[in-house]
Parts: C-alpha cells; sequence; structure tokens
C-alpha cells in the first residue's frame, strides 16, 4: 500500500522539474516532488548553467581590471587573482538560488521526496523504502555528461563541466574537446584567468547548430582573444601522464596523427538524456535510440499518466525549454491548454562578446527552399557600444522575401542574450522586419542594433 498519494509525482528538480511542480500546485494539485541531491535545482542550478554564468560575470570582470579599463581612465596598480574567493562566489550564488527552490517549495506546498525515485507500476514511485501513488507522473530526470570512446573522465585531469567550474588552480594549459556552447565558455573562464586554451572540434566550425555566419564571427573573436582552434580534428586517445594529459588527435576523417598535452583535458561534447534506473523498462516507457523518453504532443509518455519533459526528451537541452514545458504541461493537467512554438526557443553563449540566436538560420533557410531578405547591423556602429568599449559583432536579421515576416535573428555583440528577447517576441507575435523597425527605440541603447538591422532588411539603415 503506498505511503501517501498525490495528483502529480515529479521525478527530479531541475528547471523544468522544479517548474512544473509549482506551477501543478498554484493549479490547486497536491504535488510531490522526487530529488536524490542534496539540493534542489537539478544541474543547472549546482553545477551547469549558474554557477557557470558566475565563473564567466567574475572572470569578465578580472580581464577588464586587466586589459581593458585603462582605456576607459581607469588605472589599477597591482592585480591579483583570488581563485579561491571566485569560487566562493560562486559557490554562494549556487546556495542562494538552490534555498530560493526549497522557500519555494514550501510556500508552494510541494512535498520534497528526498531520495532516488524509481517508478514500480504506471501509477507508484518508490523512494528509499516507500512507495507513492499518483495520478500523474512526470519523469523530469535530465541529462548527464558524454564522454569520448576511451576517454575516462576523472574530474581530476580530465573532466566534465562538473570539474571545469571546481579547479582548484589555474592550469597552465587547457585542452577543451568540443566547440560547443559548453566549450567555449568554460574555455573563456579560464583562458581569461590566464590558461593557454586549445579548442578541439570535430566539425569544421565552432557552434555547429548556429548560423554560419555566427560561428565564423565568433572564431575569429575568440581567436584574437587568444583561444586557438584545431578543427576537423578528433581525439583518439587520452593519457595521464603525471600532472599532464597526453592527447592523440587525427583528422576527423581519418590520418596525420598528432600529439597533445595539458594539465587539464576538458570534455564537453554533450549531454545525454539520464534515463537509466527510473525503471522505464518495466513499466513499458517508450524510449528512442538516445534514450530519450519517446512523448505525444501533451508530454505524455507510451504509458498513460506518465509524463516527460525537459532533456529527457526530443528538442534542444536548454533550462528554459524545459521551464515552458513543464509549465504547459501542468496546465494541460489541470484542464487547460498549453502551446510552445520549438522554432521559438532562444539559445545563448555567455560569451564575451554574447552570442544569441532565435528562429531559422540562413542554411535552414536555403534548404527549405524559403525566399528570404537579410539586414546587418554591426555594433561597431552603435552609439552606446562604442561607450562600452564593445563594437564586436553585429545583429542579423532574416525576413521573408515576400511577407517581411521574421523568420530568424542571429546575434554577436555585447548583451546578445538580452537583445535576443525582443527578437523573441516579435516572432511570437509574427512580426515583420517593418514592425520591429517602426517601433520606437531608446537611445542610446544596444538595442536600436537590432532596429537598424530591422532597416536594414528594406535596405534603409540610417546609421552606416
Amino acid at each position: 500500500m503506498a505511503a501517501k498519494s498525490y495528483d502529480v509525482i515529479v521525478i527530479g528538480a531541475g528547471p523544468g522539474g522544479y517548474v512544473c511542480a509549482i506551477r501543478a500546485a498554484q493549479l490547486g494539485m497536491s504535488v510531490a516532488c522526487v530529488e536524490s541531491r542534496a539540493t534542489l535545482g537539478g544541474t543547472c542550478l549546482n553545477v551547469g548553467c549558474i554557477p557557470s554564468k558566475a565563473l564567466l560575470s567574475a572572470s569578465e570582470k578580472y580581464e577588464a581590471a586587466e586589459h581593458h579599463l585603462g582605456a576607459m581612465g581607469i588605472r589599477i596598480g597591482s592585480l591579483k587573482l583570488d581563485l579561491k574567493a571566485m569560487m566562493g562566489h560562486k559557490d554562494q550564488v549556487v546556495t542562494s538560488n538552490t534555498k530560493g527552490i526549497e522557500y519555494l517549495f514550501k510556500k508552494n506546498k510541494v512535498e520534497w521526496l528526498k531520495g532516488k525515485g524509481v517508478i514500480t507500476a504506471p501509477r507508484q514511485v518508490q523512494v528509499g523504502s516507500e512507495t507513492y501513488a499518483a495520478k500523474h507522473i512526470v519523469i523530469a530526470t535530465g541529462s548527464d555528461v558524454v564522454s569520448l570512446p576511451g576517454i575516462t573522465i576523472d574530474e581530476k585531469r580530465i573532466v566534465s563541466s562538473t570539474g571545469a567550474i571546481a579547479l582548484a588552480e589555474v592550469p597552465k594549459t587547457l585542452v577543451v574537446i568540443g566547440g560547443g556552447v559548453i566549450g567555449l565558455e568554460l574555455g573563456a573562464v579560464w583562458r581569461r584567468l590566464g590558461s593557454e586554451v586549445t579548442v578541439i572540434e570535430f566539425l569544421d566550425r565552432i557552434l555547429p547548430g548556429m548560423d554560419a555566419e555566427l560561428s565564423k564571427e565568433m572564431q575569429k573573436i575568440l581567436t584574437k582573444q587568444g583561444i586557438k582552434f584545431k578543427l576537423a580534428t578528433k581525439v583518439t586517445a587520452a593519457k595521464i601522464n603525471g600532472k599532464a594529459v597526453d592527447l592523440t588527435l587525427e583528422d576527423a576523417k581519418g590520418g596525420n596523427a598528432q600529439n597533445l598535452s595539458a594539465e587539464i583535458v576538458l570534455v564537453a561534447v554533450g549531454r545525454k538524456a539520464f534515463t537509466e534506473g527510473l525503471g522505464l523498462d518495466k513499466v513499458g516507457v517508450k524510449t528512442d535510440d538516445r534514450g530519450r523518453v519517446v512523448t505525444d504532443k501533451k508530454f505524455q509518455s507510451s504509458v498513460p499518466g506518465i509524463y516527460a519533459i525537459g532533456d529527457v526528451i526530443a528538442g534542444p537541452m536548454l533550462a528554459h525549454k524545459a521551464e515552458d514545458e513543464g509549465m504547459i504541461l501542468a496546465e494541460m493537467l489541470a484542464g487547460q491548454s498549453g502551446h510552445i512554438d520549438y522554432d521559438l526557443i532562444p539559445g545563448v553563449v555567455y560569451t564575451w562578446p554574447e552570442v544569441a540566436a532565435v528562429g531559422k538560420t540562413e542554411q535552414q533557410l536555403k534548404e527549405a527552399g524559403i525566399p528570404y531578405k537579410v539586414g546587418k547591423f554591426p555594433f561597431s556602429a552603435n552609439g552606446r557600444a562604442r561607450a562600452m568599449n564593445a563594437t564586436d559583432g553585429f545583429v542579423k536579421i532574416l525576413a521573408h522575401e515576400k511577407t517581411d515576416r521574421v523568420l530568424g535573428v542571429h546575434i554577436v555583440g555585447p548583451e546578445a542574450g538580452t537583445l535576443i528577447a525582443e527578437a523573441t517576441l516579435a516572432m511570437e507575435f509574427g512580426a515583420s522586419a517593418e514592425d520591429i523597425a517602426r517601433t520606437c527605440h531608446a537611445h542610446p541603447t544596444l538595442e536600436e542594433a537590432v532596429k537598424e538591422a530591422a532597416l536594414a532588411v528594406d535596405g534603409r539603415p540610417i546609421h552606416i
């Protein structure tokens, strides 16, 4: 017999899970959330998005003090890095965020079931020695680090993102395997703090999922900052040799073997859905070839009453995508309708400058045979960017050639992650480039670059 019964049991307290639990409770359902970690918030709050942004922000300020503030008339005498204090700042940020979720659970009467959750029957979840019943079970267990064949992550010399945000000292040399978001962000942190960073990417460009022009521009900027790149290259072996890691590399297509050594190697080749040990096979929940739960448009799995959201289902592995799915699912369970447009989920890389994108890339529009126009505006022509000494990059807007509807917005530049929100909102309402161009933007702001790019779609930018 079940220890207790709930309307909803959510397994996993990451961004998808905790948002789903809180929203379901707000809608009057009795809710429990299962989490085995000692703190709430999942990978994102504990060892992912939040701590990495704390280090990115701190390392940006350190580099500005070391190299850039002098140009603004700010003279700094002797500069010293206190890595222990910087890590303390990161830990404090994590604690305040995870404690914040605890407070929200108490406020909304969400019960935290501490331990590992296993689905033992379609409406039953076992946590430790107790079994709980639920009308609805939501799988929100997130994702785990992927390694490469023959490379063992020990979190000391060969690290994942988890180890890379907790190094005790700045490595002289750091090799990052993977030129995606996580690899570039953490590579940027340690490069600013003094590491010699080399990024190895299997494909022929970094940020492979983004618009090719953004990838090219970002590689140019990061190279200027001191990061080295080896593209179309694969790592075939990694061997720990005392205080170093010896890597064997070759061309992505094979051949041309070469060696490279580094104090620390960061493996950032992606993440995989975390579904092991949940008992899915025993209750008949279907998964795809990548271990993700197969769901319908209402997030329901092959077993009625069992749902899944976030990194464990198809789609981009992004915290905000999981949050929206959690919110929508809770509302659907309460009898409301919900909607998410998977074409309008923004992606951001928190390097400096930032990279942000929403909608279709030029390559996708070409492949689909959709006629489009391009409007571009450089930050070097934006007054606020000049005032900030942050003139790298541009805003690029893709609009339908006939209807002028905005199909994609791609930004490399200061605060790109903030600027992309305007574009996402505009596209959510079906805006045209003319709509953005006709909207009054405050001066002087970085947002004016978005307006100018919209004007450029029609060939009439003012400031270039």
